[in-house]
């Protein structure tokens, strides 16, 4: 009996064993009929995962979210921002995932699921390309600080340089503003019933003009700017010297393709986390943080009844996981077949929303203590945008001590949150060309792309370090990704879910996934009616809630917002002109061309599967001519 069990038992082991490794094996097979030799994957699954968190935790999450969280209800604005979040964000975040993972190819390329609508790819490649322009610029901003922080007292922290005017504050008003003083330009302390009502009204005016030594220095130094976005001006060297090294740091990133770009993502997507960690780690030990991390979280639960609130969640959530770049569909692309992409899109849209959140911690703790150090209400030192990041920011860190190494950490910061989201650009942008001329750039002939493109976004991006430099790429930043990335995705996804057909377009995620993503009939509606939805709600309240472009108080001349609108309408204009041109090259009636330009080409289709079926030997059933040749012979 003992025998027999042993027996038994190893039988069993034995074919426990088999099924282990049949397992193992059927696992590798399914990962190498996923590959892409041709065009190159991810080295592994979780440079995917880095390389989206490093593109869409970008400036927006640290320098924008908090600002919009205090200014729309604090505590309160995550109600509409994670509703936001469900109705528009993850929809739209995880069917441009997974539609770049099925068919491999960049955004024009994957538009062979529509010909008629190929044009949205090219309003993608538009809208990235003219984002790299003018993204690298901020980025060469941060290195120009993160040069000038290398001393042992940092410019920005008094009044005695060469930049500095007249409103420079040049003493510390905070125990006179705490008692309702104001200070004279020679730092005496005055109050309102020691003077007159006129001088009282002067001295008014005077603080109201003084600039913080951080403000002067930016403007007046790093940028030297102008009056107005006419008056020109000389290229800054000392920028255009930073926006050159920047273009050659991504260029080298990227130089090899995804290869390279993955191994970069470890650094650019991680090491902001370690630096926000720290920052936080200083930040509670400063008077007056909680303070500013109160003001930012405090719910005032009446503002969710303003239109403004929900119009801003949605804007920033659609904004924050960047989609209708053409950024998430370039990099899904370079995914195996099989990736569960699902589980991907709710990992990335959720840490990017999670990242947002705890940053505010961090930015408004530091801003709880300016306003201390200020003897201000934290309101009037909150703000966003180049602000927060080059004047408000270096204010409060000139105010630590060892201020230059808080200073070298914060930049560091910002250089690896905006260069996580430009190699992705310039990624979307090489990844478009090379694919529609895969015969001539593909392979050995790939850096060139990488440099000739790199080398003309180099040089129009000169034109934002001249004088009027910053006034220029405002306007672009109103207009580039606001109305054409909207009318994108709402084109985008009319295309999928309507002309295509959503349940076509999920049963194609089973095809990769083995299986339907989970609540099948929520994403089905979701992308059919809901999103749709909330993306022309959000433009109707962008139209409405639009402003003219300006700067620091100079308002661009009504010639040059139109310039503006047509850097907007740029785009667009792909989406009609490039269905009138199919149109016009096809054949048949206008009803037929319409018809089968708006039906999947021949070449629509997982890569795998298109290799699979060309390298099948084509062979006919030899069964039937055999049994012809034997009644012949019969």
């Amino acid at each position: 009996m003992l025998e027999n069990e042993l027996f038994e038992r190893q039988m069993l082991k034995g074919n426990d064993d088999k099924c282990i490794r049949q397992n193992r094996l059927d696992q590798q097979i399914r990962q190498d009929e996923g590959a892409n030799k041709e065009r190159g994957n991810w080295s592994n699954k979780l440079e995917f995962l880095l390389s989206c968190f490093s593109y869409a935790v970008g400036l927006g999450t640290i320098w924008r979210f908090p600002y919009l969280c205090y200014r729309n209800g604090g505590g309160a604005f995550l109600i509409p921002y994670c509703i936001m979040y469900i109705l528009a964000g993850l929809p739209l975040f995880f069917l441009e995932v997974a539609f770049g993972q099925y068919a491999s190819e960049g955004p024009i390329n994957v538009w062979r699921i529509s010909p008629l609508f190929q044009g949205i790819g090219y309003a993608m490649f538009c809208i990235s390309f003219l984002i790299g322009i003018y993204y690298n610029v901020i980025v060469a901003w941060s290195f120009y600080y993160l040069f000038a922080s290398f001393t042992t007292e940092l410019p920005w922290t008094h009044c005695n340089n060469e930049w500095n005017t007249q409103a420079c504050a040049k003493f510390d008003g905070r125990n006179c503003t705490l008692f309702g003083g104001l200070l004279n330009s020679t730092g005496a302390c005055i109050f309102q019933n020691e003077t007159s009502s006129e001088d009282w009204d002067v001295l008014r005016n005077f603080a109201k003009a003084a600039k913080m030594p951080a403000d002067e220095y930016f403007h007046h130094n790093v940028l030297t700017i102008s009056n107005d976005i006419q008056e020109v001006g000389g290229i800054q060297w000392k920028l255009a010297l930073c926006l050159l090294f920047a273009w050659i740091l991504v260029f080298l990133a990227l130089v090899k393709g995804v290869k390279s770009f993955g191994k970069v993502v470890y650094f650019t997507a991680l090491f902001p986390y370690l630096i926000l960690l720290v920052l936080l780690a200083r930040a509670v030990t400063l008077p007056g943080y909680m303070d500013g991390v109160l003001f930012y979280l405090i719910p005032r639960w009446e503002r969710l009844t303003e239109a403004k609130v929900w119009g801003d969640a949605a804007m920033q959530i659609f904004f924050a996981l960047s989609p209708c770049w053409g950024g998430l569909i370039t990099l899904a692309s370079y995914n195996k077949f099989h990736n569960n992409c699902f589980r991907d899109s709710l990992i990335i849209a959720t840490g990017n929303v999670l990242t947002a959140f705890f940053a505010g911690f961090v930015i408004f703790g530091i801003m709880g203590f300016m306003a201390h150090e200020l003897g201000k209400p934290v309101d009037t030192v909150a703000t966003e945008g180049a602000g927060l990041a080059f004047i408000a920011y270096p204010e409060a860190v000139s105010r630590l001590p060892f201020a230059p190494f808080w200073s070298i950490l914060f930049f560091v910061m910002l250089l690896t949150l905006g260069l996580g989201t430009q190699f992705t650009v310039l990624e979307t942008v090489v990844t478009t060309i090379v694919d529609s001329w895969p015969d001539k750039f593909r392979g050995r002939n790939h850096k060139w792309v990488v440099l000739g493109t790199s080398c003309v976004m180099f040089l129009m991006g000169l034109s934002m370090c001249s004088r009027n430099g910053m006034y220029i790429l405002q306007l672009v930043d109103n207009h580039a990704a606001t109305f054409s990335s909207l009318i994108v995705g709402f084109c985008e996804i009319m295309v999928l879910s309507w002309v295509y057909g959503a349940d076509r377009f999920l049963n194609d995620i089973r095809f990769m996934l083995s299986k339907y993503p989970t609540t099948y009939g929520l994403w089905f509606f979701m992308w059919k009616f809901v999103t749709p939805i909330v993306i022309i709600c959000l433009l109707i309240f962008c139209i409405i809630d639009f402003k003219p472009s300006s700067y620091g108080g100079v308002i661009f001349p009504p010639y040059i917002n139109g310039i503006g609108w047509v850097i907007s309408v740029l785009p667009v204009i792909f989406i009609p002109g490039i269905a009138a041109l199919k149109i016009y090259h096809s054949e048949g009636s206008f009803w037929q061309r319409i018809l089968k330009l708006k039906r999947p080409s021949e070449e629509w289709g997982p890569a795998p599967r298109k290799r699979k079926v060309l390298d099948e030997p084509k062979h006919v059933d030899s069964r039937i001519p055999l049994a012809l040749h034997l009644m012949e012979d019969s």
